[in-house]
């Protein structure tokens, strides 16, 4: 028993070694475009459902937090502002399945062909789910929602979604950047980011690990009906998000998991469905409930999950189509140790970067706003007083 642990924590330890580097870069890619978005723009842009608009808000959602419990309170703070509420759904699925640091780590750990499926099927989600809306979803069960919403029972993250760190003031983007104030503001919202996700990157990490030491891939295989090609390409994107409802993973704590379901048989539709599926796990459908009620938490639940197994599907067919699907499933998990290569010197680097972003946020003042993560969602959160004195 005592080995079995210590093979999957081996196991989890090497796969975040792997990709400490992607995340640090992943993060503060996200960070630098967060400080020059201003939260307080959003929902004028986000009133109606067309086309454009959707575009547009799910571009937003890609520019703001990527932890999924973040990303959901938002689109609730959006929708009480005056949003639409097929564009907040619209949000909060580039919220969580567009932001760069999610690429950044499906092509480090799985292969480029990952990301470009995380992007291209993300729009498709997006539509498949706005049509939906349109057709099935009548107009009084979103006002019964709007009213459940306005009574700001609390959910998980409602501190951190109702931050706004941005650069204050006018000019390019890049003088903003630039100043002082720029630097204060990434390191924010570098250090926030994390804290957000910590929690279930590793406890997606211990999962993966534990599920590639422990179980067998003739399970995945027989499950994922690996050996009949066409079955396994219908039934991975239906099966994949059900797999993700039930582990409890978010926000980029799913990837290690997915891959280690890529290497165990799932079809690439399938682990493209299960990643979108992490604003389906039971936390937040309960986090659903408490928003919009228990009518509209079903239907989130009915719409999203179609929405998940038609882009899954789409991304089965496009790249089958076009020859991208890896035909080798070889996943970075199954090596239990460090080695001295051009890894380590990666991590090394980003490390020092994150060391100074830490060091920037401490000095300026970050270090309350760790205690107001889980505030109140009526209370309004401005930090640009510490980026102004800084």
């Amino acid at each position: 028993m005592i080995h079995a642990i210590g093979h999957a924590l081996a196991l989890a330890g090497s796969m975040t070694w792997e990709i400490l580097w992607a995340l640090i870069l992943g993060f503060f890619l996200s960070a630098v475009v967060q400080a020059v978005v201003r939260k307080s723009t959003i929902v004028g842009l986000m009133g109606d459902d067309r086309p454009r608009t959707l575009a547009v808000a799910a571009l937003l959602g890609a520019a703001s937090s990527s932890c999924s419990y973040a990303a959901v309170a938002l689109a609730r703070s959006l929708i009480r502002k005056g949003a639409n509420f097929t564009a907040a759904m619209a949000f909060e699925i580039g919220s969580t399945n567009l932001v760069v640091e999610l690429g950044v780590i499906l092509a480090l750990l799985m292969g480029w062909q990952f990301t470009a499926a995380e992007f291209v099927g993300g729009p498709i989600m997006i539509i498949v789910l706005a049509v939906l809306f349109r057709l099935f979803v009548r107009s009084r069960t979103i006002e019964a929602a709007r009213k459940q919403a306005e009574r700001g029972i609390a959910g998980s993250m409602e501190g951190h979604a109702a931050m706004d760190m941005s650069v204050p003031g006018d000019g390019s983007f890049w003088r903003r950047l630039a100043s002082r104030q720029g630097f204060t503001s990434v390191s924010h919202v570098f250090v926030m980011e994390w804290a957000a996700i910590l929690r279930d990157l590793v406890l997606g990490l211990l999962i993966a690990g534990a599920i590639a030491a422990w179980v067998p891939d003739s399970f995945w295989q027989n499950f994922f009906l690996s050996d009949h090609p066409t079955l396994s390409a219908l039934w991975g994107p239906i099966v994949g998000p059900i797999v993700a409802i039930v582990s409890f993973v978010c926000s980029i704590g799913n990837v290690p998991l997915a891959a280690v379901l890529w290497n165990g048989g799932i079809s690439f539709g399938g682990v493209i469905a299960f990643i979108y599926a992490d604003l389906l796990i039971l936390p937040i459908l309960n986090i659903y409930r408490k928003y919009y009620g228990v009518k509209m938490m079903l239907v989130l639940l009915a719409t999203f999950y179609v929405s998940m197994v038609c882009a899954g599907y789409a991304v089965e067919l496009l790249f089958g189509a076009t020859g991208l699907i890896p035909s080798e499933r070889n996943a970075m998990v199954m090596k239990a140790g460090i080695s001295w290569n051009y890894t380590t010197w990666l991590n090394i680097a980003f490390l020092i970067l994150a060391a100074v972003l830490m060091v920037r946020f401490v000095r300026t003042g970050g270090s309350p706003m760790l205690r107001m993560m889980g505030g109140s969602p009526d209370t309004g959160h401005d930090h640009h007083d510490h980026a102004a004195g800084s």
